[in-house]
């Protein structure tokens, strides 16, 4: 038993180290980035919007969201500290501009993994994104950032991607791993993804997670509090925690959409913060209480001090909550 309080304690305490790593929230456009790295051939771009996942390998780079646009430049910057290999993917976990505002410059300023495959340089700009770097995103994502006929679109047509899937479940294989993109509907929006690089053993998790804040539920493009729900167990049964060795760099790491870097355990504190504060709200619903009269009782202010700092997030999470519920009904 004595073993399993020091396990656990030993366990704790490397999570309060993590905690004091300082890794800047990933916010403003004019703000310096932050490069950390995750594993040997992984890195996390924060600062340039939404966090970017980078892999690099023999075959090139493979990103995971870009950022804004107005970021673009700085992250090109970044990414040819760490390697002069060409980008070959970029792969969006979801449309909001903060990750995909930057695909178009990235996507350019890399080349198509095809151009040796076809053997001819111009059939392969023809056949592809005109030689640049693909852009791949599930067919939500495309439909998010493309417009009706007639309408203008809110993203210009070099940011859209270039291959889309419809599954739940994409795979390709890049620098000698097997990379899985896993679509969730009815989560943070319905049109998010998690991106799982499992020989690196890291996930890229979009906006469903979000450390800076409480989960925004964007009800107005498909999200649900349930979705959100189902996707962060989807989360956690995709990591696996550095049990039985408890030291760094031996769990699944996990990049958010907004924040530092997390491991398992965190992903569960998360869950059940969200769980706790969507039953507590179900409960006064249940009692007939009004939205006002819910938010005037502050169903999330255990959290607030962690997860509430940015002005109106505590409020929006409680109204989506709320709203998604009546909606069930």
């Amino acid at each position: 038993m004595k073993q399993i309080i020091a396990i656990r304690f030993i366990y704790w305490a490397s999570a309060v180290i993590a905690l004091a790593v300082p890794i800047h929230a990933a916010e403003p456009d004019s703000a310096e980035l932050d490069v950390v790295r995750v594993r040997p051939n992984f890195y996390m771009i924060a600062g340039a919007g939404g966090n970017i996942g980078v892999q690099i390998g023999s075959d090139g780079v493979v990103l995971v969201d870009a950022g804004t646009a107005t970021a673009s430049d700085r992250v090109l910057a970044a990414i040819r500290k760490l390697t002069n290999l060409p980008i070959r993917y970029v792969i969006d976990t979801n449309a909001e501009a903060d990750f995909v505002g930057g695909n178009g410059k990235l996507s350019k300023a890399g080349k198509t993994i095809f151009t040796n495959v076809l053997g001819n340089v111009a059939l392969a700009d023809a056949m592809t994104n005109g030689g640049a770097a693909a852009i791949l995103a599930h067919n939500s994502i495309l439909d998010r950032m493309s417009a009706p006929t007639g309408k203008a679109s809110p993203f210009p047509d070099e940011a859209l991607p270039t291959e889309a899937f419809y599954g739940k479940r994409y795979t390709l294989r890049m620098n000698e791993e097997g990379i899985e993109v896993l679509y969730l509907p009815r989560a943070h929006s319905d049109a998010d993804s998690f991106v799982f690089f499992r020989g690196s053993d890291v996930v890229v998790a979009g906006d469903v997670l979000d450390k800076t804040r409480f989960p925004v539920i964007d009800l107005a493009h498909g999200g649900s509090i349930e979705g959100e729900i189902d996707a962060l167990n989807k989360l956690i049964e995709l990591a696996i925690p550095p049990t039985p060795f408890i030291y760094k760099g031996v769990g699944t790491y996990v990049i958010p959409g907004h924040g530092r870097l997390c491991e398992q355990m965190e992903i569960v504190d998360y869950r059940d913060m969200v769980v706790i504060v969507r039953d507590v709200i179900a409960d006064m619903i249940k009692q007939g209480m009004s939205l006002d009269q819910i938010k005037a009782a502050s169903p999330a202010k255990p959290y607030e001090t962690q997860y509430g700092v940015r002005e109106g997030s505590t409020s929006a999470f409680v109204e989506s909550i709320y709203k998604s519920l009546i909606g069930k009904r």
